[in-house]
């Protein structure tokens, strides 16, 4: 009982620097060939969104809004592949793919 104890710390420790990592890491999507870029922390947070001058036409911002909100959602898609990349390994250590240790409720 005392190893699945000191293995579960061990598990603990490993999955908080994986997602302070995660944390820490950028990723970019963007949209339109590169027109729009939005920029994202591995844990969600935009920290930057670049609209190039060709993107920006005034009779049409209804095509700009929607190139920003492909990007984010780009942005977004790389964040979840990031997140499964660097916690994958870590959950499924915790007993298959809901975590948990493999019992009832954790």
């Amino acid at each position: 009982m005392a190893q699945l104890l000191q293995q579960a710390q061990q598990m603990q420790q490993q999955l908080a620097a994986a997602q302070e990592e995660l944390a820490r890491t950028e990723v970019t999507g963007t949209a339109g060939g590169n027109l729009v870029t939005a920029t994202m922390t591995g844990g969600g947070d935009v920290t930057a969104i670049s609209i190039a001058p060709d993107a920006v036409d005034p009779d049409d911002l209804e095509t700009l809004q929607d190139l920003v909100v492909a990007a984010l959602h780009d942005a977004k898609r790389a964040v979840d592949e990031l997140a499964a990349q660097t916690m994958g390994p870590l959950a499924g250590g915790l007993g298959g793919p809901g975590g948990g240790l493999g019992l009832p409720g954790l």
